[in-house]
């Protein structure tokens, strides 16, 4: 009205009332859109116009440049799923979605409408055993255990929520015991063929011209060397290869592998989610009790860290691989889906007598913390390098077939330690909380935010991984050096800062 002074008198001639253009997550739909090269989309932004000159700024240098200008995963349109574009779905999602755009946005909450899309074959089991689920990608899946006589609902706040005592010990049971949680949500990808391997190589940083049953961790990266996906690699077969990948990168990074099959590439790429469900068998007994259901030499010398094999165990035919995202002795245990439940059911049979308890998201989630393991969208995204994230021991540069992002890898390792790197960090005081996005201070100074952020139980108390900016080299001398805060509601609290996981910093207890 001052630019304009008639608009102060002229009134309203025409009011326009109509649908709200939601997303089901509240978030924007930017970017590239899956399989279709070069059709870039711009939409969803929730009745906030069009995002301000921001989004035209980040869409114009990401069509310009051929990727996103900055970290922009939360909008980016390849979180979503098939099944969020049906439009029963979207009429209960969004109206809530538009609910929460007004009311308190509490730490850990979770959707109530467009549930059970995804169930994995456990869920009705794990139900009666007090499951209350989260929801990642339409995958209902266990974030905490109900005990009898608890209610299985959330009570949100930002404080202690009602699940923090029963989180706990399920975290204990891990790191003392013996538990078991449900990772059917993965992504699976089935690539094989007589250029399989060589595909691969050309996508993994690491080397996974292995034998048959070898498991590889190893990282996606793009020509910049920015981490487009983390995850593993098992050679199942001559020909024959198994990607997991967690469920909320399940559309990307299809995506990513099916864009870089050539038109002379003997490949045959089959998503194989549903063909199985999985269970992570994880603790110091877990080599134990598993003996109880399978005549497999299950020993140290015979089934090493890091390889997987077929064996029988009650009576079902199952893919078993010594793998952790937790930090313990344990397996991967890959199940036909028609025989879930009945493997299940003999698992918890024979976990009575070692006191077996299942384990929710939220506890691993913080167990996966105190060992320092990365979380791609959170720790690690497409700007950051593997250097600056603590993870250049899985390259292999000077394999046979160059990856992806091998030279500018090279140059980063090149660099030496740089003035960015990733830090785990663990506050002095048992009683704060911490979430992600906490400011971190060196010496009373901000030099970056939180990443990711839980209570680690074992170790008594919050903990922390971010990245640490500097004027100089962020090396383990200049953390011993330095006094570290993290402000938590406007107070910094004291932490003890590392480069190197708090828990089990040798990974001992991995390949024990």
């Amino acid at each position: 009205m001052m630019r304009y002074p008639a608009l102060e008198n002229i009134g309203i001639p025409t009011f326009f009332n109509g649908p709200e253009s939601f997303t089901t997550d509240n978030q924007h739909l930017m970017g590239e859109a899956p399989l279709l090269k070069n059709f870039f989309v711009a939409c969803g932004f929730n009745s906030r116009g069009i995002g301000g000159g921001g989004i035209g700024k980040v869409m114009a240098e990401w069509i310009d440049l051929g990727y996103p200008p900055m970290d922009v995963w939360e909008s980016d349109c390849r979180r979503a799923m098939p099944f969020q574009g049906d439009e029963t779905y979207l009429q209960s999602r969004v109206a809530e979605a538009l609910e929460r755009s007004y009311a308190m946005h509490w730490p850990y909450y979770q959707y109530r409408s467009g549930r059970g899309i995804r169930k994995s074959p456990f869920h009705d089991r794990l139900v009666e055993m007090g499951a209350v689920h989260g929801e990642v990608a339409g995958w209902e899946r266990p974030n905490w255990y109900a005990p009898q006589g608890v209610e299985p609902e959330y009570v949100y706040s930002y404080g202690r929520q009602n699940w923090f005592p029963y989180a706990a010990e399920e975290h204990k049971c891990v790191r003392g015991n013996v538990g078991f949680y449900d990772l059917t949500s993965l992504a699976k990808f089935r690539v094989s063929g007589p250029n399989a391997e060589n595909l691969l190589q050309r996508l993994c940083c690491a080397d996974v011209a292995v034998p048959v049953g070898k498991l590889v961790y190893t990282q996606w990266l793009n020509e910049r060397g920015g981490i487009e996906a983390d995850l593993t690699v098992v050679r199942m077969g001559d020909e024959e290869f198994m990607v997991a990948t967690p469920c909320g990168s399940h559309v990307k990074d299809w995506s990513w592998l099916m864009k870089h099959i050539g038109n002379e590439d003997r490949v045959e790429v089959t998503d194989i989610t549903d063909e199985f469900g999985v269970l992570a068998l994880q603790g110091p007994n877990s080599r134990a009790l598993l003996r109880k259901l399978t005549q497999a030499d299950l020993s140290a010398e015979h089934f090493a860290f890091g390889t997987g094999r077929w064996l029988e165990a009650a009576g079902v035919r199952l893919w078993a691989q010594r793998v952790s995202y937790v930090g313990e002795l344990g397996w991967e245990i890959y199940i036909p889906a028609a025989d879930c439940v009945t493997f299940l059911d003999a698992l918890l049979e024979a976990g009575r007598e070692f006191g077996l308890r299942p384990v929710g998201m939220h506890a691993v989630d913080a167990l996966r913390m105190e060992k320092g393991f990365r979380h791609w969208g959170h720790d690690i995204v497409y700007e950051d390098n593997l250097v600056d994230a603590g993870l250049a021991f899985t390259a292999r540069p000077n394999k046979n077939v160059p990856f992806i992002g091998r030279d500018a890898f090279l140059a980063q390792k090149q660099a030496g330690v740089g003035k960015k790197r990733m830090v785990c960090f663990l506050l002095e005081s048992p009683e704060p909380l911490l979430f992600h996005n906490e400011p971190i201070l060196m010496n009373g100074k901000p030099v970056g935010y939180l990443t990711s952020g839980n209570y680690a139980h074992h170790l008594g108390a919050a903990i922390g991984m971010g990245y640490v900016n500097a004027d100089e080299p962020v090396t383990a001398e200049l953390i011993a050096k330095s006094a570290f805060t993290i402000q938590i509601n406007g107070r910094a609290q004291p932490a003890k800062a590392s480069l190197k996981p708090f828990y089990d910093p040798a990974s001992e207890r991995l390949r024990a």
